[in-house]
């Protein structure tokens, strides 16, 4: 007589290494059996379908962001928050005084210069058998093109990269900064301080002067210039959202297109299908996996009560392999018909950034693809980024 071993418990830890190296099991259970999953030691709940993810985004007055949009931070109300972390009225402003910057007609002329800075990071590697495609080149650019836009001085950027990946950084089981964390966070208010004074005292054709001379109007429709408090939540957000996201996006390019050689072969025959290689990367490795809410009032979701007053994980990544709504959903097809994704967000905190995210993919993997039309990645060399927010790789060597 056969024992029938009994299943192992579902056990969803956003902070567990182990767990973080590949979720997407965890998660596809969550879907089948928890579709409102709750954990205890954390005290929140997740929600991992593509339906109730993109509801619960398009629901900004029951799953609201004013408490924070990170599971660890919503018990922490902050004094300046960013403003992904506001709900509307206020944060309808706050996006209106920045969004015309990241028209699809302002990022579409960045185009030139994205395509120039590939070929600078990725020709010296040409006939060279190898490179780290995330410290060399993944992790450059997006600092290079962000930094530019605000106004970062080009010799200070790959300083303000450090400070970033340091501040998000988690150890295995703890949910607040490390030491090295914090100092890096007291480094970063410093710094863009600094920098604000500066441009106080002299504008120049960037991203940080536009946002100091804009006017933000009062309930009352009173005008006021920004604080430096609110310009530095601004900056931080901008800088670290587009250097981090880009990056991780870039590592999963070059892990995902070595693991499906047959795809990679279609890009380099059909360069055109790119555009849509780059949503089927977001859908099948979405860089930011998690967008917390706080919960207004009960909510019935399969049969049980999602509570008022309770912390909620949208797994928009867990979304983006829901069967439910894509077919074959774990496995990475190129020529997939993709109308719709979450791996950007979806409803009033769409990514701001989600044109140039989009730009600076495309032109990564045509420039790649140009030099280096295969390649195999090192497994032995990989390395992650560890954070509640962001998931993707900070080491990727390839081989070719």
């Amino acid at each position: 007589m056969s024992v029938q071993s009994s299943p192992t418990e579902l056990v969803y830890d956003p902070y567990d290494y182990q767990i973080d190296e590949n979720p997407h099991p965890i998660w596809k259970r969550m879907r089948d059996e928890a579709p409102l999953y709750y954990n205890a030691q954390y005290d929140f709940y997740a929600l991992s379908r593509f339906q109730d993810v993109l509801e619960a985004s398009l629901d900004a007055q029951t799953y609201i962001s004013g408490r924070g949009t990170v599971i660890e931070l919503i018990d922490e109300p902050m004094q300046n928050p960013p403003m992904i972390f506001m709900d509307p009225p206020q944060h309808t402003a706050f996006r209106k005084l920045v969004s015309r910057r990241f028209t699809l007609a302002q990022i579409g002329r960045l185009e030139p210069r994205i395509r120039k800075l590939c070929g600078d990071y990725l020709d010296p590697f040409v006939g060279a058998g190898g490179f780290d495609y995330v410290a060399d080149f993944g992790a450059k650019l997006p600092v290079m093109v962000i930094s530019s836009l605000l106004g970062v001085p080009e010799e200070d950027q790959e300083q303000v990269r450090i400070w970033t990946d340091l501040s998000l950084y988690r150890a295995p089981g703890e949910t607040g900064l490390s030491q090295a964390g914090a100092a890096a966070m007291g480094d970063i208010r410093d710094y863009w301080h600094g920098l604000i004074r500066e441009r106080r005292a002299r504008r120049r054709d960037d991203v940080m002067s536009e946002l100091i001379d804009v006017e933000l109007r009062e309930r009352d429709g009173t005008p006021r210039k920004l604080t430096d408090d609110e310009l530095f939540a601004f900056y931080l957000l901008i800088s670290s959202a587009g250097n981090e996201t880009v990056a991780r996006f870039l590592g999963s390019v070059a892990t995902i297109l070595s693991q499906f050689p047959d795809q990679r072969e279609n890009l380099v025959a059909n360069p055109h299908k790119i555009p849509n290689a780059v949503e089927e990367v977001l859908r099948y490795e979405a860089p930011s996996p998690i967008q917390a809410r706080w919960c207004t009032r009960d909510v019935e979701l399969h049969g049980q009560t999602l509570p008022a007053r309770s912390k909620v994980a949208l797994l928009t990544a867990s979304a983006n392999r829901d069967e439910r709504e894509f077919p074959d959903a774990d496995r990475f097809d190129v020529d997939r018909k993709i109308d719709r994704h979450v791996g950007l967000g979806f409803g009033i905190h769409f990514c701001l950034g989600a044109s140039l995210a989009r730009l600076e993919g495309r032109v990564a993997i045509d420039e790649t693809l140009r030099r280096f039309p295969r390649w195999d990645v090192d497994t032995a060399g990989l390395e992650r980024v560890h954070t509640s927010t962001i998931r993707g790789y900070c080491n990727v060597p390839i081989l070719y």
